[in-house]
């Protein structure tokens, strides 16, 4: 697989001194399904933003396909979609078409290039057929999903979702998991930043979790035992809804299908 970022050193430093970030070396992949977790305030959302082109590092640098990141922030902003955890603040449409339009349209693309974009993004998004319906009429799920599709719609090569499962019940929640799976087998490189581990941990080839700014795990899911969750403030996810999928670690920290 390609390069997609390197990050090497990155550190953010905040006005008042804080730190935010601390050291990150990172490398990511086209095409990978990354997981994101670490307790609140552990630096998963200020991290995002630098990958998005949002946020410069005080120290250390992000390279974007061999590149500096700080000379290419337009091209980021054009290839990594971001959904944010507040998803219905990006939802400004007067219907669904229109919102999904909005990104497209501001490109300057030609009438017929954006609806075929909108079409294509409903359809991935699982909201076909829903193009005339008022944001406000509906669900909680929905809604995030309309949120996806105006960033898919952009076309982006990465796709970073902030906290996709909040407020969501579960149905709601496996519905966009299984969307960001079906988006990463097209070839849509996914990071998912989440603590709810249990929803989505099963379908991702790598976790990252961070605590205090400072990057502490990088590695397969299967690598990580109950004791690493639970020394960074983490429910451990191998047990509870998918013990089938994701079986309990063995002695070592093992894991051993069940399947």
């Amino acid at each position: 697989m390609a390069e997609l970022f390197l990050l090497q050193g990155l550190g953010h430093r905040f006005a008042d001194g804080g730190e935010g970030l601390v050291g990150i070396d990172l490398r990511l992949e086209d095409g990978e399904f990354l997981v994101l977790s670490g307790r609140n305030g552990s630096g998963k959302t200020l991290l995002a933003r630098h990958l998005a082109g949002l946020s410069l590092p005080s120290e250390g640098s992000i390279l974007f396909r061999g590149k500096d990141a700080k000379t290419q922030r337009k091209e980021l902003r054009n290839s990594v979609g971001f959904v944010f955890q507040d998803s219905d603040a990006q939802i400004i449409g007067q219907n669904v078409a229109e919102d999904v339009a909005f990104g497209p349209a501001n490109l300057g693309l030609e009438a017929e290039e954006i609806a075929g974009r909108v079409r294509k993004a409903l359809d991935w998004a699982d909201l076909a057929g829903k193009e005339a319906r008022r944001p406000e009429t509906l669900s909680g799920g929905e809604r995030r999903k309309l949120a996806i599709a105006g960033v898919l719609a952009m076309e982006p090569e990465c796709l970073i979702l902030d906290e996709p499962f909040a407020n969501l019940d579960m149905e709601s929640a496996m519905e966009i998991a299984r969307i960001c799976q079906e988006l990463n087998t097209r070839g849509i490189t996914i990071l998912v930043l989440t603590h709810e581990l249990e929803k989505i941990l099963h379908l991702a080839s790598r976790l990252l979790i961070l605590d205090a700014g400072r990057l502490c795990f990088d590695g397969a899911p299967g690598e990580a035992g109950p004791e690493l969750f639970a020394q960074h403030g983490l429910a451990c996810p191998f047990q509870g809804h998918f013990p089938w999928i994701f079986p309990a670690p063995g002695p070592g920290g093992s894991t051993e299908s069940g399947v």
